[in-house]
């Protein structure tokens, strides 16, 4: 497979249909053997006129695209475009805004953050296995920042002071590892703890800060606690790796993306995770090209819908159910 080093190359190189039909193919069937993702028969020819293959083992959808099956379905922009698209998204540090992927594409500003959200789900790691060794746990708040915003959506949005018109974010963080990140309904012991003991092995030395959400892991972990009024560092007790996170998080939201609705936070979690997690370290000689072909990896099998991720798929349901 031939490298690309650039933005600038890799816009170049998928310019060409074939370009992008070879890499897809080698991504998505590493073994050679193109297979129906409506029956999984290799029974396949393809029709390059048309783009397609065709599926001989007789059922009602016999042919499909490289689009088929992954977060591109069903759009009717060309690879040209999408690729271009996931390359800016996993590798702009603090990310791409939908206005400037507009620019960039050519596209609308509806278009492009629809499109942004279709890859910030392929981005999700499932999170197989938990987490051991060393552990920081730590929690944070993300909300506009009120001086940024309309006046009309101040009123709306702002109700209260302080955090209580914020979400917040728990983050995991296995040092050596990587970080996992979820949305919680609060900074209560209940939640807090639920999280620790899903995505954390029992035994693992779990480092913390003083907030009293986090008493009584001492049963199942190693727990250290380190306390912010007193000091940052103690040792190997601290969270500055958690802490170096959320500033690239909120880097990002504050100066890229200015607002970003509760319900939508999830996704860009998963976008800022991924890059975290696949960033170039001695240990990981990760390049753009490498963080590139691991996102194209794994966009098969994902499916986001306008409807879906607009709620309007839940608000007819509920309609119905009414």
């Amino acid at each position: 497979m031939e490298s690309i080093k650039t933005l600038q190359e890799a816009v170049i190189h998928f310019a060409d249909y074939d370009n992008c039909y070879r890499m897809m193919v080698e991504l998505r069937w590493p073994d050679g053997k193109v297979k129906c993702p409506h029956c999984g028969s290799e029974k396949v020819t393809y029709l390059a006129k048309n783009r397609v293959w065709k599926c001989y083992t007789g059922h009602a959808q016999p042919t499909f695209s490289l689009k088929t099956g992954t977060v591109f379905e069903e759009s009717r922009l060309g690879l040209d475009k999408w690729l271009p698209a996931l390359w800016l998204v996993v590798n702009c540090k603090n990310g791409i805004s939908s206005c400037e992927l507009a620019r960039d594409l050519g596209v609308t500003q509806k278009t492009a953050w629809f499109m942004a959200h279709r890859l910030r789900f392929a981005l999700t790691d499932g999170g197989f296995g938990l987490l051991s060794g060393e552990v920081e746990a730590d929690e944070t708040f993300i909300g506009g920042k009120a001086r940024n915003m309309h006046i009309s959506e101040r009123k709306r949005r702002i109700t209260g002071t302080g955090t209580k018109d914020k979400t917040a974010v728990m983050g995991i963080l296995e040092r050596g590892g990587k970080v996992r990140t979820m949305v919680v309904p609060s900074r209560k012991k209940s939640a807090l703890q639920a999280e620790v003991r899903k995505h954390v092995e029992a035994g693992a030395a779990l480092y913390t800060d003083a907030l009293l959400s986090y008493e009584g892991l001492e049963g199942d972990y190693a727990h250290m606690v380190v306390d912010h009024a007193v000091q940052y560092v103690d040792g190997r007790v601290h969270t500055n790796g958690l802490e170096n996170f959320w500033s690239l998080l909120k880097r990002g939201i504050n100066g890229t993306y200015v607002s970003v609705e509760p319900f939508h936070l999830f996704r860009y979690l998963d976008e800022q995770a991924y890059r975290y997690n696949n960033r170039a370290t001695p240990d990981n000689p990760m390049n753009d090209f490498d963080r590139f072909k691991l996102a194209l990896s794994q966009i098969t099998g994902k499916r986001l819908t306008l409807k879906h991720l607009t709620g309007k798929d839940r608000e007819s349901d509920t309609a119905a159910f009414n």
